[in-house]
């Protein structure tokens, strides 16, 4: 056993994951938000879906974050703790509970995002006072991503922080590029001038190669796989820390009908997955979170680099099923995609 905070927990990889902790609201079916009198909440957040799908599958995950001191932000924890998720670091503030509100597409009608985060509790904390060190102690892996960072130059600071934190204390850092345009031209027209000295403290980076041509502003001329290897020795020759490049290529056939692979990229080599049809798409928000909590299960248990990303892959593919931002299917559904079949298992 060893000590996380006050918790003793099993010796196994632990994994921290910082960032912002959201209610999501949506109208009931595929009806058009705008005409809408009864919303669903659902509880997320790039960071906490991360969190909650490997404690599901038996990792100890916990999630720094700050949430409102009111009844949406016990709402919030709550769920964090049904997922299984240590919300020790979790801090409660005064203030107002960060939204998002989802407009579900149907037939030819794409779906669509809209945030309600300024001035949440999250966004007014003052970062600079948290103790990093301490509140990596004990942890293997950090997990972030680029959602944190856009919400303003205050919390591009601390995620920065919190990598270099975790990389002098020998901790892995996992960053989701994330990339939310949305976001960043509230307060930035360069973002790539902040992300790319957060990946270069990272060694598990998921993104494509639009991402890198954001980072490094170049155009990557090749195109399927090639186009995406080159990104990749472009991405290691300019970030020495990276050591994997996960990414997905996903075709929409139609809203409800998608055809999803991933690739594994390191410095020597590639692997690419079969593709898989999604039919009867339930719910694609959160799919990106799946996929990187999948390929983190999997080097979190020391597998290679082709089990991890097939683990990415089935649980990306599984949270098509369920409606909700988290994923919450354990190693035996896990287990049970690989194997196949559609048939009732009784």
């Amino acid at each position: 056993m060893h000590i996380v905070g006050e918790i003793d927990v099993p010796d196994q990889p632990a994994i921290l994951c910082f960032g912002e902790v959201l209610l999501r609201l949506n109208p009931i079916g595929a009806e058009p938000l705008a005409h809408s009198e009864r919303l669903q909440l659902h509880v997320g957040g790039a960071e906490a879906n991360v969190a909650g799908a490997l404690a599901t599958l038996g990792h100890h995950a916990a999630m720094v974050s700050v949430v409102p001191d009111q009844p949406l932000g016990e709402r919030a924890i709550r769920a964090l703790r049904a997922a299984g998720i240590d919300t020790q670091p979790v801090r409660r503030r005064p203030g107002r509970q960060g939204l998002y509100f989802l407009a579900p597409g149907a037939s030819l009608r794409a779906s669509e995002i809209l945030y309600d985060r300024e001035g949440s509790s999250f966004a007014c904390e003052d970062w600079a006072a948290l103790d990093w060190p301490g509140l990596l102690a004990g942890f293997d892996w950090l997990h972030v991503s680029g959602i944190t960072p856009a919400l303003g130059p205050m919390l591009a600071d601390a995620t920065l922080t919190a990598m270099r934190a975790a990389r002098a204390a020998g901790v892995r850092i996992s960053y989701d590029g994330n990339y939310r345009p949305q976001l960043w031209g509230r307060w930035s027209d360069a973002p790539a001038s902040t992300l790319e000295v957060l990946v270069a403290e990272a060694d598990l980076f998921f993104g494509n190669h639009r991402d890198f041509g954001l980072l490094l502003g170049t155009q990557f001329s090749g195109e399927g796989p090639e186009r995406r290897r080159e990104a990749a020795e472009a991405g290691f020759a300019s970030f020495p820390n990276l050591r994997w490049i996960v990414s997905t290529a996903r075709q929409v056939d139609s809203v409800d009908q998608h055809r999803l692979r991933a690739r594994i990229d390191t410095r020597n080599a590639a692997f690419v997955t079969e593709e898989h049809v999604i039919p009867g798409v339930v719910d694609r928000i959160g799919t990106g979170d799946a996929f990187a909590a999948g390929v983190l299960h999997g080097l979190m248990r020391g597998e290679d680099e082709q089990a991890a990303v097939r683990h990415g892959l089935a649980l990306a593919c599984l949270k098509h099923s369920a409606p909700g931002d988290m994923t919450l299917f354990d190693r035996a559904a896990l287990e049970a995609f690989g194997e196949g079949g559609l048939d009732v298992r009784r």
